[in-house]
């Protein structure tokens, strides 16, 4: 957990999920992990112990299931509502740069070479294409029964636009490779042109 436990990007999820019902540690977890939230229960410890100081949560009394040892289950606060909607829309309203992952492997692509980087782009445009028809399909039969309003899951509208633009870069940036669009350092467009 960062220094400040309640500026971890867990807590708004956390606070999102326990919007919908109490939870304790586990299922949190459970949940969590689900959604693709990375946590493990010594960080969800810290934050249900974080977001109760500052009153966003709080215990309720412990339940037992079976043999199972007693959990706390964990419910949200009016304060913690609010301190949610706020989060929210100041997301929702402010870009700000995120570092993922594969903008970093990205950023260093250079050091594959210009075939085993054009080669390792198409492959993830296939993998990608890959998530978007499972996602699509997901979406659809979510969208097709008639259960769930559209609204409980434009998140899962969002994860397929940015999956579908990544897919569409990834293959314009393979492409630029291959055709020698993009120079390598030490050869220019035209050197990788005459070595064809």
């Amino acid at each position: 957990m960062p220094r400040n436990a309640l500026a971890s990007p867990v807590v708004l999820a956390t606070l999102g999920a326990l919007l919908e019902r109490p939870m304790h540690a586990y299922q949190l977890t459970q949940v969590l992990a689900t959604r693709g939230v990375p946590v493990n229960r010594g960080s969800i410890y810290d934050t249900l112990d974080a977001t109760t100081r500052a009153g966003w949560t709080k215990p309720r009394p412990a339940e037992q299931v079976g043999a199972r040892p007693q959990r706390i289950p964990y419910a949200l606060t009016p304060a913690g509502q609010a301190e949610l909607a706020r989060r929210l829309d100041a997301q929702v309203r402010a870009p700000r740069r995120e570092f993922p992952e594969f903008l970093g492997a990205v950023s260093h692509i250079g050091v594959l070479g210009p075939e085993r980087a054009a080669d390792a782009l198409a492959e993830r445009a296939q993998r990608l294409e890959v998530l978007i028809a499972h996602g699509q399909q997901r979406l659809d039969e979510a969208l097709g029964a008639g259960s769930v309003p559209r609204l409980f899951v434009i998140e899962a509208e969002y994860a397929l636009a940015m999956l579908r633009a990544e897919k569409d870069w990834v293959l314009a940036m393979a492409d630029d490779i291959s055709s020698g669009q993009l120079a390598w350092p030490g050869t220019r467009p035209q050197d990788r042109k005459e070595e064809r």
